[in-house]
């Protein structure tokens, strides 16, 4: 009876995970569409996002190149509930909240010891084919920045 009962968890776990995945239009591949994107010469860009259940969260695995053009990676694994969790991999922030705005939008906070580096807007098309994330922080200099940049599902 133990087994069944552990089994009908496990599958429930799976079942979940999937109607979270197709009911999400953020999970998927992203890459960046570096001709509609709007990112400063010498900005660090993110250039692969990928999206994925975790449990009742969400997995944010994200590729690309930092100012100095050496290769960067980070991972993100949370809920969209707008409190911190923790981010590893990534030198300008310690932890990140993002919060579902509705089935299309998330906005997000980067923070790096309790100080916020990077706010943003993250909005999928209806149709599910692209997504705009718009930032705004501080650099490691202090300096105002800002991008916009556009992905395309894979």
């Amino acid at each position: 009876m133990k087994a069944i009962s552990i089994l009908t968890t496990l599958v429930m776990c799976f079942v979940g995970a999937a109607a979270y995945s197709a009911d999400n239009p953020m999970i998927g591949i992203w890459k960046l569409n570096e001709a509609e994107s709007k990112i400063g010469a010498g900005m660090a860009k993110n250039t692969s996002v990928v999206y994925e259940a975790a449990g009742d969260g969400l997995k944010i695995t994200v590729d690309g190149i930092d100012s100095g053009g050496k290769p960067v990676h980070s991972e993100w694994t949370g809920k969209l509930d707008g409190k911190d969790y923790s981010v590893t991999g990534d030198p300008t922030s310690d932890t990140r909240s993002y919060e579902k705005v509705d089935d299309h939008t998330l906005t997000f906070t980067a923070k790096k010891g309790g100080k916020v580096t990077l706010t943003g807007r993250i909005v999928v098309s209806a149709d599910g084919k692209t997504r705009r994330v718009d930032t705004s922080g501080t650099d490691s200099k202090g300096e105002k920045i800002s991008t916009s940049a556009v992905y395309d599902k894979q």
